[in-house]
C-alpha cells in the first residue's frame, strides 16, 4: 500500500506492507497508523497493489484508524491539491470523520415502506410548494441543464423548496445540500426532517454519511462527505464568503462541489441571489419570471449624500427620520451598519463632495503623507492630491468609528443603541430595538424591520476587485433580514456614489445590472474566470517567485515586502506552474484565487 503520511509538512509518499490482520478493513482512502522515521503518525491509503520496489523490504502498518473518505473523494483530493497547491493530507483530513469510524452506521436511515423518493415503489413524499409558481419550474429548469446550474433567487425567496423539489425528483440517495454556516444547516435539516426526509448531519453524521442513504446536509466541510457517486448537490447561498476556507490552501466548497458534479455527472445547483461573474460564466442561470424576482427582494432607498457638506458628520437628515420612524413602528429591530473591518481610509473634497477615486480602475485613493499626491489601493495608480471634479485641493478624510456611531445614534434617536461586531458574545443584542455594529450584525441578527448602511461607499471601493460583488452579496442579505417589498421590507443606503452599478443593480432588483460591467472589467484585466491568480505570502515568497517567473505562461508581480501576484491564462497553466517549482525552506503562504487582489 503507499500512503501519504498526516503530517502537511511532508510531502512524499511512502509504501508499506499491509499485515493479513488489517488485509480486511484497509483500502484507498482508509486511515491507518505507520511508524516514520522513529515516530508513530497517522497516514492515509492511497494506492494498493502497488510494486515493492527491488531489494527493499517494507516495513508493515502499524494499525488501522477506521474507514476515511472513498476512492473517488481521495482522487478529488488529489485534484484539489494541485488546484490549490496545498498538501494532500490537509484535503484529506477535512475528508475524514473527527473520530475513529469502523463501519457505516448501522440501521440508517429507519426503515421505511417502499423505496427512497423519486424511485419505484417509492413512498409519497409531500411536494414543495412552490414559491410563485417558481420551484418547479427551476428544477426542471436545473434538469435540462444536464450538469452544473446557477438559480438566481431573490433574497426573500424559499431556497430551501428549490432542494425540496429537486429531492422530490431525484430521490434522497447520494444528495448533499451545503450550507452557510451551521445555523442555516440546522434550519434545512429541520425543514427536511419535517418532509419526511432522513438526514445525515455533517461532521457529527460521517457514519451515517457513509451509508450513502438519506440526505447529507452540513456547511463548507460537507463538500467532502464520504459519498462513493454524488447524485444530487444543492448549494444554498453560493455566494458566501464562507464558503471559502481562509486558511491556506484556501480552496472553496463551491468549486470542489462543482468538480465533484463534474466527475459523477451529477445535478449541481448552485442557488444564489447574487450570483458572481466567475460562478456563472459559462454555466447555465436560471431564474424566476421577473415580476417574481421583483418581489422577492426588499426596497433598496439610495440616500445621494454627493452635495452633502462632509463636515456635517454621518447621519443625514433623511437617514435620522427614516430610523425614528422605523423605531417608532416597533416590531422588529433596527439594524445600521458601519463596517471597520479594513479600516480604509477614505477622502472626499470640502468643496464639492465628490471622493477621491481612482480615474482608472474606480478605486478608492489615499493620500500616503502630509503633502503627498493620491496613490490607488487597488492598481497604485498616482496623480496629484486634486480633486478631480472641481480641482480642489482641500481634500477631507471621512471616519468615524462603529462604538462613536452607536453612542451618536442613541443620542439622535433617543433609544438606547447596542453595538454589534465580530468579537461580541452570540447572544449580545438580543432583543434590542436598535442595533449598530459590523457587517457581523447581519449574521448574528435574524429578523430585522430595516437595515441601514451608513457608510455604503467603504464597501463599494473597498481596495479589492471583488469589492462590487461583496457588496451586493451584503445588500442580498440586508433585503433577506427585512422581507419582501410588499411586506414593507426596507434597505436604506447612504452613498456618495448614486449612480454606481452595485446600489442600481439592488435598486432594481435585477443582478444583471451588475454583472454585465463585471464581466467587462473581469474580460479587460484578465481576472477570474477569465485568468487566474494567486498571491504569494512571506519571508520565502520572493525565492518561489523567482522560480515561477522561469515558467512559461507565468507573469509574476511584486506588490509589496513579501507578497507577490502570479497571473496566468488558465488555471491549468497557474497550478501546473506552481507544482513545478520546488517550495523554498522560508515560510511561504500560497493563495489560489485571492479574495484580496
Amino acid at each position: 500500500m503507499r500512503v501519504v503520511p498526516d503530517v502537511p509538512a511532508i510531502h512524499r509518499r511512502f509504501d508499506y506492507a499491509v499485515p493479513p490482520a488489517l488485509a480486511a478493513e484497509t483500502r484507498v482512502g482508509s486511515r491507518v497508523r505507520i511508524d516514520l522515521h522513529g515516530r508513530r503518525v497517522g497516514a492515509w491509503v492511497v494506492e494498493d497493489d502497488v510494486e515493492p520496489t527491488d531489494g527493499v523490504t517494507a516495513k508493515p502498518l502499524a494499525g488501522s484508524s477506521g474507514l476515511g473518505p472513498p476512492p473517488s473523494v481521495v482522487a478529488l483530493a488529489e485534484w484539489a491539491a494541485w488546484r490549490w497547491a496545498g498538501p494532500l493530507s490537509s484535503f484529506l483530513g477535512t475528508a475524514s470523520p473527527a473520530t475513529v469510524v469502523r463501519a457505516p452506521a448501522v440501521g440508517w436511515p429507519p426503515t421505511r415502506p417502499g423505496a427512497a423518493a423519486g424511485g419505484e415503489g417509492a413512498p409519497d413524499l409531500p411536494r414543495p410548494a412552490s414559491p410563485g409558481g417558481g420551484s418547479v419550474a427551476l428544477v426542471d429548469a436545473v434538469l435540462a441543464a444536464e450538469g452544473c446550474a446557477v438559480v438566481r433567487l431573490a433574497p426573500a425567496l424559499d431556497a430551501t423548496l428549490v432542494a425540496l423539489e429537486l429531492i422530490h425528483r431525484l430521490g434522497e440517495e447520494q444528495t448533499l445540500v451545503l450550507a452557510p454556516s451551521h445555523a442555516r444547516a440546522d434550519q434545512v435539516a429541520s425543514r427536511l426532517r419535517g418532509a419526511g426526509i432522513p438526514v445525515a448531519m455533517l461532521p457529527d453524521g460521517w457514519d451515517r454519511a457513509a451509508t450513502e442513504r438519506g440526505v447529507v446536509v452540513g456547511t463548507r466541510s460537507a463538500a467532502w462527505a464520504p459519498l462513493g457517486r454524488l447524485r444530487a448537490a444543492i448549494v444554498l447561498d453560493a455566494h458566501d464568503e464562507a464558503y471559502r476556507e481562509e486558511r491556506a490552501p484556501t480552496w472553496s466548497a463551491v468549486d470542489v462541489i462543482r468538480e465533484r458534479g463534474r466527475r459523477d455527472r451529477a445535478v449541481v445547483a448552485l442557488v444564489t441571489p447574487c450570483p458572481p461573474v466567475a460562478m456563472s460564466e459559462g454555466v447555465a442561470v436560471v431564474t424566476t419570471p421577473r415580476p417574481v424576482e421583483w418581489r422577492g427582494w426588499a426596497l433598496v432607498e439610495v440616500v445621494d449624500r454627493t452635495a452633502d457638506d462632509p463636515r456635517t458628520g454621518l447621519f443625514s437628515e433623511r437617514l435620522v427620520r427614516a430610523l425614528r420612524s422605523a423605531l417608532a413602528e416597533g416590531g422588529a429591530p433596527v439594524v445600521c451598519i458601519l463596517n471597520r473591518t479594513g479600516r480604509i481610509r477614505l477622502l472626499a473634497c470640502t468643496q464639492c463632495g465628490a471622493l477621491t477615486r481612482c480615474t482608472r480602475c474606480g478605486g478608492p485613493m489615499a493620500q500616503p503623507g502630509v503633502g503627498s499626491g493620491l496613490q490607488c489601493r487597488r492598481c497604485d495608480h498616482a496623480r496629484p492630491a486634486v480633486c478631480a471634479a472641481c480641482d480642489s485641493t482641500r481634500l477631507k478624510s471621512l471616519r468615524i468609528g462603529v462604538s462613536r456611531a452607536t453612542e451618536e445614534l442613541s443620542a439622535l434617536t433617543g433609544v438606547e443603541a447596542v453595538e454589534i461586531t465580530g468579537r461580541s458574545a452570540a447572544d449580545h443584542g438580543a432583543g434590542e430595538r436598535l442595533v449598530v455594529g459590523t457587517e457581523a450584525a447581519l449574521h448574528r441578527v435574524t429578523r430585522a424591520g430595516m437595515v441601514a448602511f451608513l457608510d455604503i461607499d467603504q464597501h463599494l471601493l473597498a481596495p479589492r476587485f471583488t469589492a462590487g460583488e461583496e457588496t451586493f452579496s451584503l445588500l442580498a442579505r440586508a433585503a433577506r433580514l427585512v422581507g419582501t417589498r410588499d411586506a414593507g421590507g426596507r434597505v436604506l443606503v447612504q452613498t456618495r456614489i448614486p449612480d454606481h452599478e452595485v446600489l442600481r443593480a439592488a435598486a432594481q432588483a435585477d443582478p444583471t445590472v451588475l454583472a454585465q460591467p463585471e464581466r467587462a472589467l473581469r474580460v479587460t484585466l484578465g481576472l477570474p474566470p477569465f485568468g487566474a491568480l494567486a498571491a504569494l505570502r512571506g519571508p520565502g515568497a520572493a525565492d518561489y517567485a523567482g522560480g515561477l517567473g522561469e515558467v512559461a505562461g507565468v507573469a509574476v508581480s511584486s506588490v509589496e515586502a513579501d507578497r507577490w501576484l502570479v497571473t496566468a491564462a488558465d488555471h491549468q497553466i497557474l497550478c501546473d506552474g506552481l507544482a513545478s517549482v520546488p517550495r523554498p525552506a522560508g515560510r511561504l503562504r500560497v493563495e489560489v484565487d485571492p479574495t484580496d487582489a
